[in-house]
Protein backbone atom coordinates (compact mmCIF):
# COMPACT_ATOMS: atom_id res chain seq x y z
CA UNK A 1 0.00 0.00 0.00
CA UNK A 2 2.68 2.39 0.89
CA UNK A 3 4.32 1.34 -2.74
CA UNK A 4 1.42 2.03 -4.46
CA UNK A 5 0.93 5.56 -2.20
CA UNK A 6 4.86 6.39 -3.18
CA UNK A 7 3.93 5.39 -7.02
CA UNK A 8 1.04 7.97 -7.41
CA UNK A 9 2.59 10.54 -5.43
CA UNK A 10 5.87 10.48 -7.40
CA UNK A 11 3.31 10.05 -10.76
CA UNK A 12 1.91 13.27 -9.59
CA UNK A 13 5.19 15.18 -9.05
CA UNK A 14 6.61 14.68 -12.10
CA UNK A 15 3.18 15.62 -13.94
CA UNK A 16 3.19 18.95 -12.64
CA UNK A 17 7.23 19.62 -13.14
CA UNK A 18 7.68 22.43 -15.74
CA UNK A 19 8.80 20.44 -18.97
CA UNK A 20 11.55 22.11 -20.95
CA UNK A 21 10.39 24.06 -23.79
CA UNK A 22 11.87 23.11 -27.16
CA UNK A 23 13.50 26.21 -28.46
CA UNK A 24 13.25 27.20 -32.19
CA UNK A 25 15.50 29.42 -33.88
CA UNK A 26 14.25 31.30 -37.26
CA UNK A 27 17.91 32.05 -38.76
CA UNK A 28 17.22 34.13 -41.87
CA UNK A 29 17.55 37.92 -43.63
CA UNK A 30 14.79 40.95 -43.44
CA UNK A 31 12.28 38.04 -44.61
CA UNK A 32 12.49 36.79 -40.62
CA UNK A 33 13.57 39.94 -39.44
CA UNK A 34 9.91 41.44 -40.39
CA UNK A 35 8.96 37.76 -39.23
CA UNK A 36 8.88 38.52 -35.28
CA UNK A 37 6.57 41.57 -35.88
CA UNK A 38 3.06 42.08 -35.31
CA UNK A 39 1.64 39.74 -38.28
CA UNK A 40 5.30 38.42 -38.97
CA UNK A 41 5.59 34.59 -39.53
CA UNK A 42 7.20 34.10 -36.39
CA UNK A 43 4.53 35.86 -34.66
CA UNK A 44 1.97 34.28 -36.73
CA UNK A 45 3.85 30.57 -35.52
CA UNK A 46 3.71 31.17 -32.34
CA UNK A 47 0.12 32.14 -31.72
CA UNK A 48 -0.97 28.76 -33.78
CA UNK A 49 1.11 27.11 -31.49
CA UNK A 50 -0.72 28.91 -28.66
CA UNK A 51 -4.01 27.81 -30.14
CA UNK A 52 -3.33 24.12 -30.61
CA UNK A 53 -2.72 24.45 -26.71
CA UNK A 54 1.16 23.85 -27.10
CA UNK A 55 2.48 27.20 -25.75
CA UNK A 56 4.42 25.82 -23.13
CA UNK A 57 6.10 23.47 -24.94
CA UNK A 58 8.05 25.93 -27.67
CA UNK A 59 10.12 28.91 -26.98
CA UNK A 60 10.11 30.74 -30.86
CA UNK A 61 12.94 33.03 -31.71
CA UNK A 62 14.03 35.32 -34.50
CA UNK A 63 17.60 35.70 -35.61
CA UNK A 64 16.92 37.63 -38.81
CA UNK A 65 19.17 40.55 -40.16
CA UNK A 66 18.10 42.61 -43.49
CA UNK A 67 20.64 41.88 -46.09
CA UNK A 68 22.15 38.81 -44.61
CA UNK A 69 23.69 36.24 -47.14
CA UNK A 70 24.67 32.46 -45.89
CA UNK A 71 28.12 33.75 -45.42
CA UNK A 72 26.66 36.37 -43.09
CA UNK A 73 24.81 33.67 -41.01
CA UNK A 74 27.74 31.60 -40.76
CA UNK A 75 30.23 34.07 -39.46
CA UNK A 76 27.01 35.02 -36.70
CA UNK A 77 26.00 31.42 -35.77
CA UNK A 78 28.11 31.10 -32.63
CA UNK A 79 26.52 34.64 -31.53
CA UNK A 80 23.29 34.31 -32.57
CA UNK A 81 22.57 30.86 -32.44
CA UNK A 82 24.60 28.68 -31.12
CA UNK A 83 25.38 30.31 -27.66
CA UNK A 84 21.10 30.32 -27.08
CA UNK A 85 21.20 26.61 -27.11
CA UNK A 86 18.59 25.59 -29.16
CA UNK A 87 16.58 22.38 -30.08
CA UNK A 88 15.59 23.40 -33.57
CA UNK A 89 17.20 26.34 -35.99
CA UNK A 90 15.01 26.88 -39.39
CA UNK A 91 17.35 28.11 -41.56
CA UNK A 92 15.61 30.68 -44.27
CA UNK A 93 18.45 32.39 -46.62
CA UNK A 94 19.15 32.61 -50.45
CA UNK A 95 17.13 35.32 -51.64
CA UNK A 96 19.90 38.29 -51.27
CA UNK A 97 22.62 35.74 -52.51
CA UNK A 98 20.54 35.70 -55.75
CA UNK A 99 19.17 39.50 -55.85
CA UNK A 100 22.02 41.13 -54.71
CA UNK A 101 24.09 40.07 -57.82
CA UNK A 102 21.61 42.46 -59.87
CA UNK A 103 20.44 44.56 -57.12
CA UNK A 104 23.97 45.86 -55.82
CA UNK A 105 26.92 43.47 -57.48
CA UNK A 106 27.27 40.96 -55.21
CA UNK A 107 25.79 38.13 -54.08
CA UNK A 108 26.96 34.35 -53.68
CA UNK A 109 28.21 32.29 -56.39
CA UNK A 110 27.00 28.89 -56.33
CA UNK A 111 29.90 27.03 -55.34
CA UNK A 112 30.49 29.36 -52.26
CA UNK A 113 26.92 29.48 -51.03
CA UNK A 114 26.87 25.49 -51.17
CA UNK A 115 30.20 25.50 -49.12
CA UNK A 116 29.11 27.92 -46.55
CA UNK A 117 25.51 26.32 -45.99
CA UNK A 118 27.12 23.20 -45.40
CA UNK A 119 29.11 24.51 -42.69
CA UNK A 120 26.47 25.75 -40.64
CA UNK A 121 24.94 22.10 -41.23
CA UNK A 122 28.02 20.99 -39.58
CA UNK A 123 28.45 22.82 -36.62
CA UNK A 124 24.46 22.50 -36.00
CA UNK A 125 25.17 18.47 -36.08
CA UNK A 126 27.87 19.05 -33.61
CA UNK A 127 25.68 20.23 -31.93
CA UNK A 128 23.03 17.78 -31.81
CA UNK A 129 20.92 20.88 -32.98
CA UNK A 130 17.79 19.77 -35.61
CA UNK A 131 17.70 21.77 -38.76
CA UNK A 132 15.21 22.81 -41.12
CA UNK A 133 15.62 24.10 -44.29
CA UNK A 134 13.90 26.57 -46.51
CA UNK A 135 14.03 27.41 -50.42
CA UNK A 136 14.27 31.25 -51.06
CA UNK A 137 10.47 31.82 -52.40
CA UNK A 138 10.21 34.66 -55.21
CA UNK A 139 11.73 37.78 -56.30
CA UNK A 140 8.97 38.39 -58.36
CA UNK A 141 5.90 37.19 -58.45
CA UNK A 142 4.96 36.77 -62.49
CA UNK A 143 3.88 33.40 -63.10
CA UNK A 144 5.33 32.98 -66.56
CA UNK A 145 9.22 32.23 -65.25
CA UNK A 146 10.05 36.09 -66.45
CA UNK A 147 11.07 37.07 -63.37
CA UNK A 148 14.40 38.30 -63.75
CA UNK A 149 16.26 35.63 -61.35
CA UNK A 150 13.75 32.69 -61.27
CA UNK A 151 16.25 30.41 -63.08
CA UNK A 152 19.09 31.62 -60.52
CA UNK A 153 16.25 30.78 -57.52
CA UNK A 154 15.55 27.65 -58.66
CA UNK A 155 18.90 26.68 -59.22
CA UNK A 156 19.73 27.76 -55.47
CA UNK A 157 16.41 26.28 -54.05
CA UNK A 158 17.67 22.78 -56.12
CA UNK A 159 21.19 22.98 -53.68
CA UNK A 160 19.00 23.54 -50.82
CA UNK A 161 16.93 20.74 -51.54
CA UNK A 162 19.47 18.02 -52.44
CA UNK A 163 21.58 19.68 -49.20
CA UNK A 164 18.38 18.32 -47.03
CA UNK A 165 17.74 14.67 -49.17
CA UNK A 166 21.75 13.63 -48.95
CA UNK A 167 21.40 14.75 -45.04
CA UNK A 168 17.83 13.53 -44.16
CA UNK A 169 16.57 17.22 -43.43
CA UNK A 170 13.54 18.55 -43.34
CA UNK A 171 12.84 20.58 -45.72
CA UNK A 172 10.36 23.39 -46.27
CA UNK A 173 9.80 24.13 -49.73
CA UNK A 174 8.65 27.70 -49.97
CA UNK A 175 9.87 28.40 -53.60
CA UNK A 176 7.34 25.62 -54.90
CA UNK A 177 4.73 26.85 -52.39
CA UNK A 178 4.99 30.36 -53.79
CA UNK A 179 4.98 28.64 -56.95
CA UNK A 180 2.01 27.00 -56.75
CA UNK A 181 0.34 29.69 -54.92
CA UNK A 182 0.96 32.16 -57.36
CA UNK A 183 -0.11 29.71 -60.64
CA UNK A 184 -4.03 29.47 -58.90
CA UNK A 185 -3.86 33.19 -57.56
CA UNK A 186 -2.27 35.45 -59.63
CA UNK A 187 -4.04 35.13 -63.17
CA UNK A 188 -2.91 38.70 -64.77
CA UNK A 189 0.54 38.10 -64.19
CA UNK A 190 1.67 40.43 -61.40
CA UNK A 191 4.83 40.94 -60.61
CA UNK A 192 3.96 41.44 -56.47
CA UNK A 193 0.86 42.25 -54.34
CA UNK A 194 0.53 38.24 -54.56
CA UNK A 195 2.32 37.14 -51.28
CA UNK A 196 4.55 39.73 -51.19
CA UNK A 197 4.33 43.59 -51.00
CA UNK A 198 7.32 44.59 -53.24
CA UNK A 199 8.45 41.20 -55.34
CA UNK A 200 10.42 39.80 -52.03
CA UNK A 201 8.44 40.77 -48.38
CA UNK A 202 5.79 39.04 -47.13
CA UNK A 203 2.76 40.46 -47.50
CA UNK A 204 0.01 39.43 -45.01
CA UNK A 205 -1.44 36.45 -46.88
CA UNK A 206 2.71 35.43 -47.17
CA UNK A 207 3.27 35.23 -44.03
CA UNK A 208 0.14 33.27 -43.02
CA UNK A 209 1.34 30.60 -46.12
CA UNK A 210 4.99 30.42 -44.78
CA UNK A 211 3.72 30.44 -40.80
CA UNK A 212 1.97 27.42 -41.74
CA UNK A 213 4.76 25.58 -43.51
CA UNK A 214 6.46 26.53 -40.80
CA UNK A 215 4.91 25.56 -38.15
CA UNK A 216 3.98 21.92 -39.93
CA UNK A 217 7.88 21.40 -40.14
CA UNK A 218 8.82 22.33 -36.60
CA UNK A 219 6.29 19.95 -35.11
CA UNK A 220 7.19 17.23 -37.40
CA UNK A 221 10.58 17.61 -35.60
CA UNK A 222 9.58 17.14 -32.33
Amino acid sequence: MKKLALFILLAALVAFMPQKKTKVIFFGDSITELGVKPGGYVTRVDSMCKLEGKGERYDFIGAGISGNKVYDLYLRLEDDVLSKNPDVVVIYVGVNDVWHKTLLGTGTDPDKFEKFYLAILKKLKEKNIKAILCTPAVVGEKTDMSNQLDGDLNRYSNMIRDMAKKNNLVLVDLRQKFLDYNKANNPTNQEKNILTYDRVHLNEKGNQLVADEMWKAVKSVN
